[in-house]
């Protein structure tokens, strides 16, 4: 919110003559206070201590589907056979999609 400096301000005196109902009207009148601040922004601007990945490089071996696993038609992960709930339409799903 910005300040006019040039204002005249306002003494003890006048402060203390403002009646109740006026300041609760000012209270009620002006937003919640809350700032609307735009995350992306945020947080590109936060960076953490220490933590240069820049160079950095991620390599990850990725393994095929194994014999005792099998892929949820619900939620499309890749989980062991000991997760298997079969659907009675046929579906295979995992336990925890079938929760």
């Amino acid at each position: 919110m910005a300040t006019d400096y040039d204002a005249p301000r306002k003494n003890d005196d006048e402060l203390n003559e403002d009646s109740i109902e006026e300041l609760k009207a000012r209270r009620t009148d002006k937003s919640s206070g809350a700032v609307d601040e735009d995350e992306t922004e945020a947080a590109e601007g936060f960076e953490l201590p220490g933590a240069d990945l820049s160079n950095e490089e991620l390599s990850v071996r990725v393994l095929p589907r194994q014999q005792d696993e099998f892929t949820c038609t619900s939620c499309f992960l890749v989980v062991h056979r000991s997760q298997l709930h079969e659907q009675p339409d046929g579906r295979i799903i995992c336990s925890d999609c079938a929760a």
